[in-house]
């Protein structure tokens, strides 16, 4: 049994984990960097659209893009909104009064929401706003409040660009059509290779992981970047527990359908409850139609969400590889994306 360990620092294999350089990505990081720059000379800041496919890499170059301006340019207050977890207009402003030191007497059932934009509107001063998965919010009113604070600068990110638009007001509409619109790709496969090969690199014992489990890794992963780390922290964790100072190919194969099985499993985690009775309903009935779909749902939840808004979330449920439809309208069904884990 060889007491070395083949991971060295397992940071490198964390979702959240922002490299000191992003790689494949220059024209975008531009972009987003051009759009931030009136902050720096107390202009009106500009703002940008990220869109593109899950494992694009849009949340990895906003957080990058953010923190190199703030070290590098100018040191302004910033915040990162995963819109999973604050999905109404209240829990998004009170996290970025939060950031500020401004909660004080806030209270989710007595304080209204038009308190906290002024308190943010108060705050006076240059503020970096990213609303990850913004497509996801249950109260878009909230990018009304924040396109109308002259000092705060945001960059929305979500998947596709026109299916969010199309939900909005025309007043929204607008402004957000004069954002810079960054459009992200998946990776080529050459490309996920050397994402993985910097991060061998800064977290691996060295000739521990060989070129040609890395293009195994790229070649599954299919274009995301989230589910080629994910192979990788899979197939080293196996390879390690095993004794083994490299990594092997069957290492990397078993790690595939693991993989996929976390990554899933990782969204469910972050589903809100009525995200989650929507999928409950399609997991149980096995495949359902829209009709039958939106009535069970009404049935089983006391303050049922809009149409638009359950629409939305069906949506993401698609976008992310847990639910599949097929048809359109009326004749639309939904069936849940086998292997699908146990909540």
């Amino acid at each position: 049994m060889n007491d070395r360990a083949m991971i060295t620092d397992p940071r490198v294999l964390r979702e959240e984990w922002v490299p000191s350089e992003v790689r494949h990505r220059n024209a975008e990081l531009n972009q987003l960097s051009t759009a931030l720059r009136p902050v720096a000379g107390d202009d009106r800041p500009g703002s940008a659209f990220l869109y593109g496919p899950p494992g694009a890499g849009k949340t990895c170059c906003a957080q990058y893009i953010v923190e190199q301006f703030c070290r590098e340019v100018r040191d302004v207050a910033h915040q990162y909104v995963n819109c999973w977890s604050d999905s109404t207009r209240f829990a998004v402003l009170e996290r970025l009064l939060e950031n500020l030191g401004a909660v004080g007497d806030i209270h989710r059932q007595s304080t209204p929401a038009d308190e906290l934009v002024r308190r943010l509107r108060d705050h006076g001063e240059p503020y970096v706003v990213v609303l990850d998965e913004v497509d996801v919010l249950r109260d878009t009113d909230v990018l009304y409040d924040l396109y109308q604070i002259p000092d705060v600068a945001v960059v929305l990110i979500a998947n596709d660009e026109e299916e969010f638009l199309a939900n909005l007001d025309p007043r929204l509409q607008s402004r957000l059509r004069t954002c810079t619109s960054i459009r992200m790709t998946p990776y080529a496969t050459d490309q996920l290779v050397s994402i993985l090969s910097d991060r061998v690199r800064l977290g691996f014992e060295p000739d521990s992981v060989a070129t040609a489990q890395l293009e195994r890794i790229a070649d599954a992963a299919a274009g995301d970047a989230r589910l080629a780390i994910g192979i990788l922290r899979t197939a080293a964790q196996a390879a390690q527990e095993e004794g083994s100072d490299t990594l092997a190919a069957d290492h990397v194969t078993s790690a595939i359908p693991e993989a996929e099985h976390d990554m899933r499993r990782s969204t469910l985690s972050k589903l809100s409850a009525h995200q989650r009775v929507l999928y409950e309903i399609v997991r149980e009935r096995g495949e359902v139609s829209s009709a039958t779909l939106h009535d069970a749902y009404e049935e089983r939840v006391e303050e049922p969400h809009v149409r638009r808004t359950r629409r939305k979330h069906l949506h993401k449920l698609c976008e992310y590889d847990l639910l599949a439809k097929e048809g359109e309208g009326r004749a639309r069904t939904y069936r849940v994306v086998e292997p699908a884990p146990n909540l």
